[in-house]
Order: C-alpha cells, then structure tokens, then sequence
C-alpha cells in the first residue's frame, strides 16, 4: 500500500508521542473498539509511557486490547472506564475502586454521550482506520460508537493502521440517526441493506494529529467447544427447529443474535446441523468464526452487525477472501447494529449466555457472587429485552461440577424474569413462556443439574413458608450457593 492511499489531503501526521501531547490531565477520551478490534494503540501507549497520571476517563464502544485497558492501568492514567472492561487489568481495578467503572447498555452511550448525561463532553476522539482524508475516515474492524463519539468530540486524533486492510471499506455501512425529538425511524428494511456510505465525517476543524501504525489487534482466542458446549447446541438447535415449525414470523426465515464467546460460537456450530428449510440471518452485534464458516457453508445469507470479533484465524480467513464475504457482511454503528427498534423489527431469536440463572429466570451476566464484575453487560440487554424470543443458554454447573449456576435467587441481576423466555442447558431446555412463577421454578430446576435438583427443591419448600407470588427464604437464599462452595 503507498501512503496516497491511506492519507487523502491535507493532514496533520504527528508521531504517536506527539498526538499524545495533545490530551490534557482529566480529560474525557473516547475511542474507537469494539470486540477487542478496531482500537487505538500508538496514542494510549504513548500516553501511558509518558508517566503522567492524566486521571482520564475513558470511553470505548465495547473491550479493547491492553494497550488501553492494561496500560493505562497500571500507569495510573486511567480512572473511569465505560461501558466495559476488556482486560484483567482493569477488571481487578475496578474491583478494588481503582477504577470507577460505569456499566450501560451499548446501544444507548452513544446518545447520552452526543446529548449529554454521561459524561460533560468529550474532550478528545482516538480512532483506528484503514484511510483518512481531511474531513472523513474509514474504520477499521469494528465501529461501535465511534460516529457517535466523533460527532461529540471537541478534538479528533486517527490512527491509520496499515496492518488493517483497505478493502475493510466494503463492509462499512455508516449511518448515525437524528436528534430526538424529531429523529426519524431508521430506514432498514431488511438486515442485509445498507442506509449509510463507507465513510464517517467529521468537522475538518477538529482534527488535531494523524498517526500512522502498523499493529495487528489483540484478537479473541476461543476454546474449543467442550461436550458440555456441544450438548447445549444440540439442545438448543432441536428447541429452535420445533419452535421454527410453530412461530408464523419464521416462515421463510430465522433472525438470529448470538453472545461473543466460546458458548456463541458453540451455538453457531449447531446451525449447520439443523434440519429446517428456510433461510437463516444474523442480526446481532458480533460477527465471530462461526458466522464466517455458516456463510462458507451456504447456511447463512446475511451477517450484520458492529465488530468482527475473530480469531487471529477468522481474520485472516476474511481479509484474504473479502470478495467471498463482501456481499454478505455488514457492519454498522452499535447504535444501528443494537437498536430495539430494528430488533422488534426484524423478529429478532436473542441468544446470550450468564454466569447464573435463578429459579425464577432472573439472569445475572456480569457480577461473580453479586459483587466482582466480570466485564458488563454489553448487548445482551439490548437484544434480550426487544427479541422476538430470548434465549439464555448456559452450562448447569461451574468450577468442574462443584457450583450450581442455577440458583435460588440471583445474587445480582442484569435480566429480569420478564425479558428471559428460554433457558437451555446440557440438561434440556425450560420454555418459560406464560408460565407462573412457580411454574417457572418447576421448568427450570428440571434443567439443573441432577446433583442439585434436591437442593433447590429443599429451598423451594423452604421459601413457600413464606408465600407470596415469588417465594423466598431471604435469610438463606444467598448463604445457599457459598454453602455449597464451602462443601
């Protein structure tokens, strides 16, 4: 590639220790990233190496790499995090209060960014892209907020990484809506269009340095689908083909949206084995491995979402055959790839996963214990209150067996009982759909695992002692899981 390429015009090009220069102490930066792609790397280094301790608040569209969430961690740069924590870096600061870290739905920091409310402003943007010209650039693997960002930025700093390929371009669909109150409905009739260009725009007036990089990402590294993994999928896939020979809106097609992680990408392998005659779409926020080799397989049309969250694999996979995926891959700003209103649109099935699910259906996806944050909440809540049909899809068991993550009562919850329809686990599949809550409870311990059905039972019996329409036994009901942990 020759510079003429990536630089269009006149711009400013300053060293990575320059543009760093350019963020003053308590500043509010927000950057690009999203699925642990598509970030700054030059500048935050830079700003860490200098030893300054800015005491900046930071804002990304989702998890980033450690040249963000560990260094300037540990060069105490770093003192508020949003919307999610990418690194056991910032998870332990954020633990130990390091860190403020303020946890939201993606779909929404957009907006409370551009018209206030979370934060007084955004002092500087930092974005990757693979081009810039003078008043637009192209990103690079993800998008998220970043139109957002840019729009509420007072300063613009790019980061124009080589290693990020061009053709990048063709996968971009870059649209931003209104301001309420007059903000028009978005004009996406179907998950595969495009209502955007390529490019996102800025003020000319507003960037201050352009650094040239030639960094790969700190990519996801998935495991290998265990049998417990497998067994989830093939639960789920049998829910899925009955529940496609019922539901009137899966005539022709199923819409899809799966959780990042090795459990998504467990449930996407289950795609290929289903025995259903129509089309199958994704339309979620990640685009993982998985969707890469349904769409090699003829089993997936279209792909939509906001970030390429890939392997080391998967990327190369897609950048050495972009003519092969360019027609069928889409990604849009979070505030697109996540709105509620395209997801009720489109009917959309929302599978995520949680680290616990009590016996009520109440989902926690982000507290350990209730109390040690994981990373946030990220798109699920998005996804799960406005779906079609909401699945959480999760092991029984955690720590080899010894932990129950379907408990009494979840000790923290991100998702209540009125946004979870089904649950799937090793052991089968709870259809949660206008049951009581007792009924609910029945569903759900018969997908326990067995070790623990008499457990939960015994609470149950306990907790009706106390009635009510949810029954519990306060006392115990958070003392039952470290009980079981203590042996």
């Amino acid at each position: 590639m020759t510079t003429e390429e990536r630089f269009h015009g006149d711009v400013p090009i300053r060293t990575a220790e320059e543009a760093a220069e350019l963020v003053p102490e308590d500043a509010v930066v927000a950057t690009s990233g999203f699925g642990s792609v598509g970030y700054p790397k030059a500048v935050p280094e830079a700003i860490a190496a200098a030893g300054e301790r800015r005491g900046l608040t930071i804002l990304t569209g989702g998890s980033v790499g450690e040249e963000i969430d560990t260094a300037l961690v540990e060069s105490g740069d770093l003192v508020r995090r949003f919307p999610y924590l990418g690194t056991p870096a910032v998870r332990e600061a954020a633990n130990d209060g390091r860190v403020a870290f303020h946890d939201r739905h993606v779909s929404q920091l957009g907006d409370e960014v551009r018209f206030g409310g979370a934060v007084d402003g955004v002092d500087v943007a930092i974005v990757e892209a693979v081009a810039v010209g003078e008043d637009w650039f192209i990103p690079s693997p993800s998008i998220g907020a970043t139109v957002s960002y840019v729009a509420a930025a007072d300063e613009l700093i790019v980061e124009v990484n080589r290693k990020q390929p061009l053709d990048l371009e063709r996968l971009h669909d870059i649209y931003l809506p209104g301001a309420p109150p007059d903000r028009e409905p978005i004009p996406l009739s179907e998950p595969g269009g495009r209502i955007g260009d390529p490019k996102v725009r800025f003020d000319p007036d507003d960037l201050v340095a352009v650094v040239e990089t030639d960094r790969r990402d700190s990519t996801y590294d998935f495991r290998e689908p265990t049998e417990v993994d497998l067994a989830i999928g093939a639960n789920f896939g049998e829910w899925l083909e009955a529940e496609a020979e019922t539901n009137p809106t899966m005539t022709e097609s199923i819409r899809l949206q799966f959780g990042v992680g090795a459990m998504g990408n467990a449930l996407m392998r289950a795609l290929g084995d289903l025995d259903v005659d129509r089309e199958l779409v994704y339309f979620g926020e990640v685009i993982q491995d998985g969707l890469l080799d349904l769409i090699d397989e003829g089993t997936l049309r279209t792909a939509s979402a906001t970030t390429l969250a890939l392997t080391r694999d998967g990327q190369d996979q897609l950048f050495s055959s972009m003519d092969s995926y360019a027609d069928s891959v889409v990604l849009r700003p979070v505030c697109v790839s996540n709105a509620p209103e395209l997801i009720g649109r489109f009917g959309v099935v929302a599978v995520n996963s949680a680290l616990e699910v009590d016996i009520y259906g109440h989902a926690n996806s982000t507290h350990v214990n209730g109390t040690r944050v994981l990373n946030g909440v990220g798109g699920s809540g998005d996804f799960n209150r406005a779906g079609l049909v909401t699945v959480v899809a999760l092991p029984s068991t955690a720590a080899g067996g010894d932990i129950s993550r379907i408990v009494p009562m979840a000790p923290h919850v991100d998702h209540t009982e009125q946004d979870i329809d089904i649950v799937v686990t090793e052991h089968g599949v709870a259809d949660l759909r206008g049951l009581g809550a007792s009924e609910r409870a029945d569903a759900i311990v018969e997908v326990a695992d067995p070790s623990f059905r008499s457990d939960l039972d015994a609470y149950r019996e306990r907790a009706a002692e106390y009635g009510g329409h949810i029954p519990h036994d306060l006392e115990t009901a958070l003392e039952w899981p470290l009980e079981r942990q203590q042996g």
